[in-house]
């Protein structure tokens, strides 16, 4: 059969997926890198933050609502989805109380209440502790030790294994929010204000520049002289 445009063109993007198929082949780290830069990468792995309440019949104590209040700004900082207050689910009065008394502690700290989820779960006791707890991510630090052959002789002009190892690690180290890495920080809303102080500035010919402290200035001006 003669091989037209149209047949050539399908015979091109057959072989380009061959190649793609071919590049993300298994290698070390289960798919190939696309280049020895790429070996590793920034990842993220599930887990959870909990707590767990003993049940007073006083109510909450001191030390009790310190842990929500920490509990509620590692929320904020590292948490997604919403928060769960797991109470035993043999019927007990004193237990139940707690739970919805930490749910209105929860919403009186900022949480929103359709974020949290009443559970029961089951408990060997009816005074069991009550849970609290929301599921995180932290990012994954690769052991570059373990690489193999990472510290060995090689006679070759092929990547070392570790190649890229040592920054990823460090990145994930240091990284705020592992949850930056998933995805992208949702943008603040723009300074409009001051940006109408310096349109305005520049429109009548005055400077657009903020004011400098007449100290600071000084002291830049006898270090220049």
């Amino acid at each position: 059969m003669p091989r037209t445009p149209r047949t050539l063109a399908v015979l091109a993007a057959t072989a380009a997926a061959l190649a793609l198929s071919a590049c993300g082949g298994a290698g070390a780290g289960g798919v190939r890198p696309l280049t020895p830069v790429s070996q590793y990468y920034m990842q993220v792995e599930p887990g959870i933050d909990r707590i767990a309440l003993a049940v007073h019949d006083q109510g909450m104590s001191a030390n009790q609502s310190a842990a929500i209040d920490a509990m509620v700004q590692r929320y904020w900082a590292t948490g997604t989805g919403g928060v769960f207050v797991q109470a035993p689910g043999i019927g007990d009065a004193v237990t139940a109380d707690m739970a919805w008394s930490i749910r209105s502690a929860l919403i009186a700290r900022g949480i929103p209440e359709g974020r949290i989820r009443m559970e029961g779960y089951d408990a060997p006791d009816a005074r069991a502790p009550v849970l609290i707890g929301f599921d995180t991510v932290q990012a994954v630090i690769p052991n570059c030790a373990a690489v193999n052959s990472a510290g060995r002789p090689r006679y070759s002009n092929a990547p070392s294994p570790g190649l890229g190892c040592a920054v990823t690690a460090n990145m994930a180290a240091q990284i705020d929010d592992p949850r930056d890495i998933v995805r992208p920080r949702a943008m603040t809303p723009a300074d409009s204000g001051r940006a109408a102080v310096v349109f305005q500035n520049y429109r009548a010919g005055e400077p657009t520049s903020a004011p400098q402290d007449e100290l600071v200035s000084g002291r830049i001006a006898r270090a220049v002289e």
